[in-house]
């Protein structure tokens, strides 16, 4: 990745002293403060930090995207090829963005039009930008769509967003960037959705493009062990600030900044791990910038001996199936089945974490749905206590609810926003009459939101006014109100920053030990899992291939799918944080 002696002082994007204002309420928030940074020919820049560090705000600025009239750039330039972009015309700035910059945004299925094909998408890109017919437009489409590892481009021309797995839909956003030849490609999170190997797929794509077309990177992610995959260069913001900057390597060495110690920290490795997560604020909270902890006085995290385990067990899966009918016809007939689930088999000990990994549609979400009978099994038994659920009615799952609850991966689709925090906590409470009245149910509420890390004023606030942790935080005191003996937390803590994410699984971790809590843990992040659970299943196809505690399935695999899975862990820069 290092440059050549010629590329090395020529720059595709220099940003001097940036400043953006945003109006909130009347007031000045101050989004970005007084930023520098150069990007190389060449290079991939890396711009790392926590949701609200002012990442996207700087890449907005970029391609001259930020909303108006509540951003303004209070002062400094960027440079583009030498000449100030913040001086150009509207025509000028049309000519460059998604011409010579370009940009790929976290979630392809809202940057991409659901009712145009991804063909016509890509075309109107050629045609709005470059002298081209239709034919030779569509030609150069299908020549991308190849070029990015699109099968049989051709055919996949015609096809809509929705007929597209997330991994390949983002390989057409990268298409869509392309397509111009452009001097920056400004990449938003764009691998943050997607499992361990279509990640790594991903970034292996971006560098070989990187290469081939002779372009810049602006890799913008709060995940500095992907960061280190890819990027020459690497800035860390905090708060609109950027409070370090140098190469990966000394970056991720030597970090001299507390903040970025925190990053580094907080996220668990492959190897050993405090009991304990660190946090950022645990490194910002101290005065002495070279505040660290000998190693020898953190209590390491043990892994549980299953087999020693003289707890009774709560859950027992056997032959579990879930089919979905697959229509096709003139009358639309059953044609064939998907096996979503297929026969699955396992035993959950009270008190016990069973972490659930797999690439995207190996059948984990479904899983978790058909063990709290959110989805009726086709055929198989769900044992609980005793009690096979498999085919209860709806009226006699009901006193079962209070002990089997879930917390969803996106705290926004999950709470009302018309709902307060208040009516939120309560609800269940209130359908399952626990508290003899509203003003019992409210302290219930305050005492739980206490609990995980709130304050009991949040009571009164909506959705809206808290941040993402927060409102995962709400998500999980929602779910502690009935008292529940066993949570499946679906991807959890994904969507999160890594010091937030820190935070919540030592959050699960304290409920777990006071309240004797079960958990099925499902993730696509291998690290987190590993952290997180006394025994790991790997799933495929709807199957469990392997199963087993998770120092044998990190150390000795014995499916080549896990060894997959396990060399797709993004491997960074080794360093020991002290903290």
């Amino acid at each position: 990745m290092a440059l050549t002696l010629g590329e090395k002082n020529m720059s595709v994007i220099e940003i001097k002293n940036l400043s953006v204002d945003f109006t909130v309420d009347g007031k000045p928030v101050h989004a970005v403060k007084n930023s520098s940074l150069t990007i190389k020919e060449g290079e991939t820049f890396g711009l790392v930090g926590e949701s609200g560090s002012g990442k996207s705000v700087t890449s907005l600025a970029i391609m001259g995207l930020l909303p108006k009239p509540q951003a303004k750039i209070s002062s400094g330039e960027i440079l583009y090829k030498g000449k100030n972009i913040l001086n150009f015309s509207k025509k000028e700035m049309t000519q460059i963005r998604g011409n010579k910059i370009t940009m790929i945004f976290q979630e392809p299925m809202t940057s991409l039009n659901p009712v145009f094909k991804i063909g016509n998408q890509i075309t109107e890109t050629i045609l709005l930008h470059q002298e081209a017919s239709k034919a030779e437009a569509k030609e150069r489409a299908i020549q991308l769509l190849d070029e990015v590892g699109i099968p049989d481009p051709a055919r996949k021309f015609d096809d809509y967003p929705h007929q597209l797995s997330g991994g390949q839909r983002q390989r057409v956003m990268i298409a869509i960037a392309l397509a111009c030849e452009p001097d920056l490609m400004i990449c938003d999170e764009p691998t943050t959705a997607l499992d361990v190997t279509i990640q790594k797929q991903v970034l292996e794509l971006l560098v070989n493009l990187k290469k081939h077309h002779k372009m810049s990177i602006l890799f913008i992610s709060h995940d500095l062990s992907v960061v280190a995959e890819i990027a020459d260069h690497v800035a860390v913001m905090n708060q609109g600030v950027i409070v370090e900057q140098g190469t990966t390597e000394d970056l991720f060495l030597n970090p001299k900044h507390p903040y970025t110690k925190g990053l580094l920290a907080c996220r668990p490795s492959l190897g050993d791990n405090p009991k304990r997560l660190p946090t950022v604020q645990d490194f910002l909270s101290k005065d002495d910038a070279n505040f660290s902890l000998p190693k020898e006085k953190v209590e390491i995290k043990v892994e549980k001996d299953i087999s020693k385990n003289n707890n009774p067990v709560l859950l027992e899966v056997k032959n579990v199936k879930k089919y979905f009918e697959i229509k096709g016809g003139l009358f639309g007939r059953t044609v064939d089945h998907f096996k979503a689930v297929d026969d699955v088999s396992f035993t959950l000990k009270k008190g016990m974490t069973l972490g659930l990994v797999g690439e995207s549609g190996s059948g984990k979400t479904t899983l978790g749905r058909t063990i709290l009978h959110l989805t009726e099994p086709t055929s198989g038994q769900i044992i609980y206590r005793g009690q096979d659920l498999s085919h209860l009615s709806a009226k006699e799952m009901r006193p079962l609810r209070q002990k089997l609850q879930i917390i969803f991966q996106d705290p926004y689709s999950s709470l009302n926003p018309r709902m307060t925090v208040g009516e939120i906590i309560t609800e269940p409470l209130n359908i399952h009459h626990i508290g003899k009245d509203k003003k019992e149910r409210k302290e219930i509420a305050c005492e739980l939101l206490k609990k995980v890390g709130l304050l009991p004023e949040h009571y009164s606030r909506y959705p809206h006014e808290f941040s993402g942790g927060q409102r995962q935080r709400i998500c999980i005191a929602r779910t502690l109100t009935v008292k529940p003996e066993f949570i499946i937390c679906d991807e959890s803590v994904s969507a999160l920053d890594v010091s937030i994410q820190a935070q919540v699984l030592n959050l699960l971790q304290d409920l777990q030990e006071e309240f004797d809590l079960t958990y099925i843990f499902i993730s696509h992040d291998l690290n987190v899992v590993k952290y997180f659970s006394d025994q790991i299943a790997v799933m495929k196809e709807g199957k469990i291939v392997e199963m087993s505690s998770p120092s044998e399935i990190y150390k000795n695999p014995k499916m080549d799918y896990t060894r997959r899975l396990i060399d797709s862990i993004p491997k960074g820069i080794s360093n020991e944080v002290t903290y």
